[in-house]
């Protein structure tokens, strides 16, 4: 098995709405259909997002298909270690990451430029497949 993958809530939204540029979209049709891992962060994230009913269903009935990484306590300390390190890290991005490293997953995200700084890391643009 090749690299396994966390997928960031912009990436996710711009997937299901047939937003990325289509060698990107059969990219994440791959990813997805090997293993589609989320974060209970990103998850939050994309159900809050404010979008029309129908869009949000599909969001939702999409969701349902993921494997969901809840926090634990190994998330947790990664977190805070991650957090006392770069003052300037939002607290749901810091969660995000620290799910990543801890899982040894490569984050699949819009806003590389959020996480580039995270030492061992791996982030990959899905607009740049």
């Amino acid at each position: 098995m090749g690299k396994k993958y966390l997928i960031d809530s912009n990436t996710l939204i711009d997937y299901v709405g047939n937003k990325l540029p289509k060698s990107a979209a059969e990219a994440m049709d791959r990813v997805v259909d090997e293993a589609f891992n989320v974060s209970i962060v990103v998850k939050i994230e994309t159900l809050g997002f404010d979008g029309e009913a129908s869009e949000m269903e599909k969001l939702r009935s999409f969701l349902s298909l993921a494997s969901v990484f809840y926090l634990d306590d190994s998330i947790v300390d990664q977190t805070i270690a991650l957090r006392k390190a770069h003052k300037k890290l939002k607290l749901g991005d810091a969660l995000i990451a620290a799910t990543a490293l801890v899982h040894n997953f490569t984050l699949l995200t819009r806003n590389t430029k959020d996480f580039e700084f995270i030492p061992g890391l791996d982030c990959a643009n899905p607009y740049e497949f």
